[in-house]
């Protein structure tokens, strides 16, 4: 358990980016609470890979928050629709769940009001990445200026910040800074249509940027 500096909110969905955010806001002295969601998804395999993440590298706490997106469905990792292979289509892909960063960061907006936090981390990308349009620095903006508008925090002049450090990162540098600072990244699950023992696919949007970045850097994982 680490409690050292002052408090910050980090999203731990269990995958590689938010591991390496984790270890990034522990580098700079944060005391971190890592927030994780059971959201309806089809696996919960990230689910424990976030708990084993956090254990590994350091917590104050890790709150697993449970709530149901599958509940509308509408994206292949909360529905019964099949995850695509060997490339998306052009476009906003079916993978994208409607509005999931917008909720996971007002979970954890209000998470860090409630204990005094003011900084929140999450691990979005904007270069190698699915094309989601909540993980682009705009959205990331917008969501910190809604932030300060709609908290008691906010408006008595205590602002939030939103951290995003991996926003203009590729996936190999992103890789790199996580091995400098400790990350077992075999802990970390990132495929969005992993096999019934739990193996990962090879071959969806998600598997394909991770495996080509290991690869680049003569890393087996």
């Amino acid at each position: 358990m680490k409690t050292k500096g002052k408090p910050a909110i980090i999203l731990l969905s269990g995958g590689l980016d938010s591991a390496t955010v984790l270890a990034i806001a522990n580098s700079q002295g944060y005391a971190c609470h890592a927030l994780s969601f059971s959201y309806g998804q089809r696996h919960s395999s990230e689910i424990d890979s976030a708990k084993k993440v956090a254990a590994f590298l350091g917590v104050s706490d890790h709150v697993v928050s449970t709530t149901d997106l599958s509940a509308w469905g509408g994206s292949a990792l909360t529905a019964d629709i099949a995850v695509p292979k060997q490339g998306e289509d052009n476009g906003i892909p079916v993978t994208y769940v409607p509005a999931r960063n917008t909720i996971f960061l007002s979970h954890a907006l209000g998470y860090a009001e409630a204990i005094g936090a003011r900084d929140i981390f999450i691990g979005v990308n904007s270069v190698d990445y699915s094309g989601y349009p909540d993980c682009r620095s705009e959205f990331i903006q917008a969501f910190e200026s809604m932030a300060n508008l709609a908290t008691k925090a906010g408006v008595e002049g205590d602002p939030f910040t939103i951290h995003a450090p991996l926003l203009q990162m590729t996936k190999v540098e992103i890789i790199k800074e996580g091995l400098n600072l400790g990350v077992d990244y075999s802990m970390t699950r990132s495929c969005y249509d992993p096999t019934s023992e739990d193996e990962p696919c090879g071959a969806c949007d998600s598997c394909r940027l991770r495996d080509a970045a290991f690869a680049e850097l003569q890393i087996n994982t």
